[in-house]
């Protein structure tokens, strides 16, 4: 099994973002990665709904021979993680937005999270925040629009950045001095964001925490791979393929991506 390599699923292309810091932290994993495109975006759907998709997300990857499952998405993981733990016999790692961090970090005692609407009603979500952020306050926005555009090719389109500037205005107005992404399609907005947002506005993207805890969760397990040759990568999406090989172009991998019928 430490061969074996480690499954990621979202409803798209973004959790290349996290598949990225795990690539960086652990060279020597191999990785497979299903992005379910014809389905995005899961923010939208009803969460029996969601919980279906990742249900045969996870039984996808398992069959294609994965040790661990990342959820590389926020939604699916609010939605959907505690369901899969019972019920698969693999590690899984989810993602939840980054409000702790932020929350202890505030000066001005003000904190964004720009999420998807399944991320924002969710239990999970309402918890950590309840949690982690006692005596500050988070401004929610819904980033409504941003996963079809992302998905349809748009991510540099002036439209895109238009209507990203246009949702943080509230918050920006409200003096934030933290943006949560609550969304692993959203770190690909990081460059519109860095010109909307002031300077001094902080940027908290969950990536780099959840490759720490695949390392530790591999480690715990026994799973790390014992590096003997490359490792090999593999990109498959139920979704437009020109778009998902522009997008691994654009993170500096060859455009090799594969169909699966969504």
């Amino acid at each position: 099994m430490k061969d074996a390599p480690i499954g990621f699923f979202d409803s798209g292309l973004g959790g290349l973002t996290v598949r990225e810091e795990v690539m960086r932290l652990l060279p020597g994993e191999h990785t497979c990665y299903f992005a379910d495109s014809a389905n995005a975006p899961y923010g939208e759907k009803a969460p029996l709904e969601i919980l279906e998709l990742s249900r045969r997300n996870t039984r996808w990857l398992l069959g294609m021979g994965c040790k661990m499952v990342v959820v590389a998405c926020n939604t699916a993981t609010t939605n959907a993680i505690a369901q899969l733990r019972e019920e698969f016999p693999v590690p899984f790692i989810g993602i939840e937005p980054a409000i702790k961090p932020a929350a202890l970090q505030s000066e001005t005692g003000r904190v964004g999270v720009l999420a998807t609407r399944g991320t924002l009603s969710s239990s999970l979500f309402a918890s950590t925040t309840r949690n982690f952020a006692s005596g500050i306050t988070v401004m929610e926005q819904e980033g409504y629009g941003l996963v079809r555009l992302i998905e349809s090719g748009k991510l540099d389109a002036p439209e895109t950045r238009d209507h990203l500037e246009q949702l943080l205005q509230p918050m920006i107005r409200a003096g934030i001095d933290h943006l949560v992404l609550g969304c692993t399609h959203y770190p690909l907005l990081i460059p519109h964001l860095r010109e909307i947002l002031p300077v001094g506005v902080r940027i908290v993207d969950p990536g780099p925490a959840v490759a720490r805890q695949t390392r530790a969760v591999l480690e715990q397990h026994g799973l790390l791979r014992l590096a003997d040759g490359p490792a090999r990568h593999a990109v498959y999406t139920s979704g437009n393929l020109a778009v998902a090989n522009q997008m691994l172009s654009r993170l500096g991998h060859p455009p090799r991506a594969l169909p699966v019928q969504g």
